[in-house]
């Protein structure tokens, strides 16, 4: 037998609760600053926050867990500012400036947040290549709409500038070659990406 459908929004989280997961985070972030990502675990996480280690292994499962939940609530945040922020990111801008500051931002987000995205893999995969975006696709899609591009596939367009975003940087960044040069990377990475974009989009 099959169970009902649940309509409606999913019950709301306890008040303790939401303190409890902001209380943890803001450890975790402060513990990343001064120690790195390779000293932030449940049992240090646990005693650092001044909470039983049940409770963060509730609210995170594991230690990548952890940085996944760090992941997505700056995932939020940078969402946040796609879809509502001050422009070019943000709405206002012409349609190819704000898919160039949407690429420059989304590589940049990437570079700062590498150290968390490896960890979130919790030794899964030996390459640290983050799971696509759905956002950046749609996002880019709907900019792409908004320019004069006659005759193009707008939806593999899309799809294939997508794919220049997230995890290639990710694994670009990997090699030991821009181990110590990585605000040189970046800024290579966003200047190629506006590059790519400019030379695309042609009318």
């Amino acid at each position: 037998m099959k169970r009902p459908v649940a309509w409606g929004a999913p019950p709301a989280e306890r008040a303790d609760a939401v303190r409890n997961r902001l209380h943890l985070l803001n450890t975790a972030r402060r513990m990343l600053a001064e120690q790195g990502a390779d000293r932030l675990t449940m049992d240090a996480l646990a005693e650092r926050a001044g909470l039983g280690k049940g409770t963060v292994f509730r609210r995170f499962g594991s230690r990548a867990g952890i940085f996944q939940a760090l992941l997505d609530d700056d995932e939020h945040a940078f969402q946040e500012q796609v879809l509502s922020g001050p422009p070019p990111l943000g709405p206002g801008a012409a349609p190819l400036d704000r898919l160039i500051a949407y690429g420059r931002a989304r590589t940049g987000f990437l570079v700062e947040h590498r150290d968390i995205a490896r960890a979130a893999l919790g030794g899964s995969r030996p390459v640290p290549i983050r799971r696509r975006t759905p956002m950046s696709q749609v996002h880019v899609r709907m900019l792409l709409g908004q320019l004069e591009l006659a005759g193009a596939d707008l939806d593999m367009l899309a799809v294939q500038l997508t794919g220049a975003l997230d995890g290639p940087v990710l694994l670009y960044l990997s090699s030991e070659e821009f181990t110590d040069a990585v605000e040189e990377a970046g800024s290579r990475i966003g200047q190629a990406w506006q590059d790519l974009v400019e030379r695309a989009c042609r009318p």
